[in-house]
């Protein structure tokens, strides 16, 4: 277990490397640069080309990348030319909303996918099973965020149960009960609306293995044998087809990155996702730089957890 760790662990760092290479090159080749729109057209030119020169605009692509690795080892990742304030300081800012906002997305998505998976694949070709799967279809084909804004305009606006902006009410103290329930109430709506879209999957996937595994020699030997058919499904079918779920956690994280990004502009959420996007409108290049290297890291350490769990439940595919 301990060397197929390692081993994934070191095949992980020439990944981060070259995506951060390739986040940097890509960045570069984006039209503008930081001040790009930024300075008043009535301003000297020499003016102008004194700043990207002060700036280290004009070196060469490779000592700007040079600088830029550099900073990252000291937690360096540059200043924000939109926000005047270092870009550490403004994506912690963000990324503890992020963080929680997926935190809730994920147990929502297990606390609504694992039921429904379970009722409709022991209870396959049912009414309910014919429900649940109409569900998942509609889920696989409802764009993210266009069932996004539905769901903003009727709970938000229409119903008026939910805020429809912002991570938590003004004038609250940080630490206090009020704080703390404001923040899951702010978050809920954009987490409920990701998970009902995000869970159809797990369905799915969980509703298969468990068809798949009622069919095992091993299920009609504990039938043959006698055993009740709870004990056959809560023993036998529900816990050999729940592990293969456990080893997509990783993936589920992966695939939050790039639904946040729709979730948190929609629905106003200062996470890291607007962030992001309004990066990229404001040409705030070492914010986006910044984030996209971010957002890989974190993919690839999701598919890295999942490659872990996944050994843990099947260990036939550790390498030895």
């Amino acid at each position: 277990m301990w060397k197929f760790s390692i081993r994934r662990i070191i095949i992980m760092i020439p990944q981060v490397i070259l995506l951060s290479l390739i986040v940097f090159i890509l960045a570069k080749m984006m039209p503008g640069d930081a001040l790009t729109g930024m300075i008043d057209p009535n301003i000297d030119p020499n003016t102008i080309a004194e700043k990207r020169e002060a700036l280290g605009l004009n070196d060469p692509w490779y000592e700007q990348y040079t600088r830029w690795v550099g900073g990252l080892f000291t937690g360096d990742l540059g200043q924000s030319f939109h926000f005047k304030m270092p870009v550490t300081e403004l994506v912690w800012q963000r990324i503890i909303n992020s963080f929680w906002l997926s935190v809730l997305t994920l147990f929502l998505t297990y606390l609504i996918a694992i039921p429904l998976g379970i009722t409709s694949g022991r209870y396959n070709d049912s009414w309910a099973d014919r429900l649940i799967t109409g569900y998942t279809y509609i889920g696989f084909a409802a764009p993210l965020f266009i069932f996004a804004l539905v769901m903003l305009w009727f709970f938000g606006f229409y119903l008026d149960w939910f805020p429809t902006g912002g991570s938590v009410k003004p004038g609250l103290v940080p630490g206090t009960f009020e704080y703390v329930m404001s923040k899951i109430y702010h978050m809920l709506l954009p987490a409920l609306s990701m998970a009902l879209i995000t869970t159809v999957s797990t369905v799915q996937y969980l509703r298969s293995e468990i068809i798949d595994t009622k069919q095992k020699d091993f299920i009609l030997t504990a039938r043959a044998k006698g055993a009740s058919e709870s004990r056959v499904y809560n023993r036998h079918i529900l816990r050999n087809s729940l592990l293969p779920i456990a080893a997509f956690f990783g993936y589920e994280i992966t695939g939050l990155i790039g639904g946040s990004i729709f979730i948190e502009n929609i629905f106003g959420y200062p996470g890291m996702g607007q962030l992001f996007y309004n990066s990229i409108l404001m040409r705030d290049y070492s914010v986006v730089t910044s984030l996209v290297l971010l957002f890989g890291i974190l993919s690839i350490l999701g598919a890295l957890l999942s490659d872990i769990i996944l050994s843990l439940v099947d260990p036939r595919i550790r390498i030895k």
